[in-house]
């Protein structure tokens, strides 16, 4: 199979994914939830802590190892993300995003330098079903 047939790959990134959601929770609140125990376990995986400043080191309880790159509160992180049965780290970048409608907040996931379309499916699964949950407890 050529590259020009091979979904979310690019020249500079290799593969990459991206999902979005939108919640209806300002970018504070929606910032507070990710930053959370209850949310970065959802996203990030297990840490005794985690400071979200650039250039804060992280490796989880799940083996994820990674480096916080941009932190922007209210907006931004970017991280590169490298569990540990992979090679090569990737670049995970999630930014809350205004809606149109006042009170609601895009969350946006795009990883990229993965490996391999097989890669960026699993993530597009763990993606998606992290932003499920992450609904799911905005709720409770």
């Amino acid at each position: 199979m050529n590259s020009e047939n091979m979904v979310g790959l690019t020249a500079a990134a290799g593969f990459q994914i991206g999902v979005r959601r939108t919640i209806t929770l300002s970018q504070e609140k929606v910032w507070e939830l990710l930053t959370s125990p209850q949310g970065r376990k959802l996203w990030l995986g297990e840490t005794p802590t985690i400071l979200f400043e650039k250039g804060y080191t992280f490796c989880t309880k799940e083996g994820i190892n990674g480096i916080l790159r941009v932190v922007k509160p209210n907006e931004q992180l970017r991280l590169s993300w490298q569990p540990a049965s992979w090679a090569e780290a990737s670049t995970l970048q999630i930014r809350l995003l205004p809606a149109a409608s006042p009170g609601r907040t895009t969350i946006s996931f795009h990883q990229e330098k993965l490996d391999s379309m097989q890669r960026r499916e699993e993530m597009k699964v763990r993606w998606e079903a992290v932003l499920n949950r992450l609904m799911e407890l905005k709720i409770k």
